[in-house]
């Protein structure tokens, strides 16, 4: 699948140059813009043809992720499905995390030992802080 950029961002820092993030598509304007005329050697232009496969869309990693809001949610993640953890607290991403590396669920959207452990040392802080 091609990538489809922004004409001159590999020039222009505001456009993204070295800044991935903010690398993007924009619709091709302008009386002599070759990405629009379809020139060779410039930027793919977006057009029918390039969208992903009906059975690929909406998956990570070929898993089909499944949002889990407390402990509970994670009965409904099975097999071949990954979990994505809402937007939720950190004591109770502690908890989804622990029953998550129990069952040995893949978490999508967090790398589980990297961030249990960086909540561990903010919890202590912030236990620290009351004393």
């Amino acid at each position: 699948m091609p990538q489809f950029l922004r004409r001159h961002t590999s020039f222009r820092s505001r456009l993204g140059r070295k800044r991935k993030k903010i690398q993007k598509w924009r619709r091709a304007t302008g009386r002599h813009n070759k990405v629009r005329i379809k020139r060779k050697g410039y930027p793919i232009k977006v057009m029918i043809g390039f969208r992903t496969e009906k059975k690929k869309r909406s998956l990570l990693e070929d898993m089909k992720p499944i949002l889990v809001m407390n402990v509970r949610d994670l009965s409904k993640v099975e097999k071949g499905n990954s979990a994505w953890i809402g937007k939720v607290g950190n004591k109770k991403r502690m908890e989804i995390l622990k029953v998550a590396k129990e069952k040995k669920i893949k978490v999508a959207n967090f790398n589980a030992e990297k961030k249990m452990k960086k909540i561990e040392e903010s919890l202590k802080k912030k236990s620290e802080e009351k004393k």
